[in-house]
């Protein structure tokens, strides 16, 4: 059915949403999916402009995926925008919108988790334990029922990325991996659902985490070394007393491991807490 009368479809159930790739099939296009969690903003459509681009038709999932909190983060608290979302899906020019239940996703008696080893083990795998198995597994669920030719993820998620393009890879999984550019506001702020939480007080300081990651990427580019590029952002955001830094450093473009030395490619990853508003970040340095 479309969603409150807009063009886009709306799927609730896996049947139904086999049964919409197969009729998109049947008409000859390549199919292209964009995995969210919802309270979409410009960062999710420019992943839908980039699939429609490639693909041609495109589902959009809307799930707020339980399985990926940890136990201090609270699920309720996720917004949940389907009908906002709906309209910005009809107005980019999205073809299927599935937005299941949780027990659709995971019905009675589900006992099967995916775990990607190596890249899930720092950064985030160490300040949200288990969060990536939860990724892992209901990515890997999304391409088994949409898919598609591809899957478009942003960078600014840096890690989850590397996690998705390392699972695909694993298990032969029949689909691209896309990653994306981070959108960013006008000062810098990367787009995210969090950014509603933060107070005016904390939203003229947030872009001083990209301002940080800036000046460490500086340093590489002259030939500087991880940790001195580390040092740098670090440095540059202790300016700005409101963040509560959990970490900040130089690493591998693929195995996310430290690099401490000099030399490109590199990435700075960055999370940090801004009053109670939990933001990441990372700048790619090639």
């Amino acid at each position: 059915m479309t969603a409150g009368g807009l063009r886009v479809r709306l799927t609730h159930t896996i049947a139904e949403t086999w049964e919409a790739v197969a009729e998109a099939r049947r008409a000859g296009h390549g199919v292209g999916l964009v995995p969210t969690m919802g309270a979409l903003h410009d960062g999710h459509l420019s992943l839908v402009r980039a699939a429609r681009e490639r693909d041609g038709w495109v589902a959009v999932s809307l799930f707020v995926n339980p399985t990926q909190f940890g136990p201090q983060e609270v699920l309720a608290k996720y917004p949940r925008t389907l009908e906002a979302d709906a309209a910005l899906c009809d107005a980019a020019g999205v073809d299927l919108i599935f937005a299941p239940a949780a027990q659709e996703v995971y019905p009675e008696g589900f006992a099967t988790t995916v775990h990607v080893a190596g890249v899930t083990q720092r950064l985030e795998g160490e300040f949200r334990p288990g969060h990536f198995d939860g990724v892992a597994t209901v990515v890997c669920k999304l391409l088994q029922i949409a898919q598609p030719d591809r899957a478009y993820f942003g960078r600014k998620d840096y890690q989850q990325l590397a996690v998705i393009r390392r699972m695909a890879a694993d298990l032969n999984l029949p689909v691209e991996i896309v990653g994306c550019p981070t959108i960013r506001e006008a000062d810098g702020l990367a787009l995210s659902s969090r950014n509603r939480y933060l107070s005016a007080e904390e939203r003229a300081a947030a872009p001083a985490l990209y301002r940080a990651l800036q000046a460490g990427a500086e340093v590489l580019r002259s030939g500087g070394s991880g940790e001195g590029a580390a040092a740098r952002a670090k440095e540059t955001l202790a300016s700005t007393p409101l963040f509560r830094v959990q970490y900040l450093e130089v690493v591998d473009s693929e195995t996310l491991a430290p690099h401490p030395h000099a030399g490109l490619p590199a990435v700075l990853m960055a999370a940090a807490m801004l009053g109670a508003t939990r933001l990441i970040d990372n700048l790619l340095v090639e």
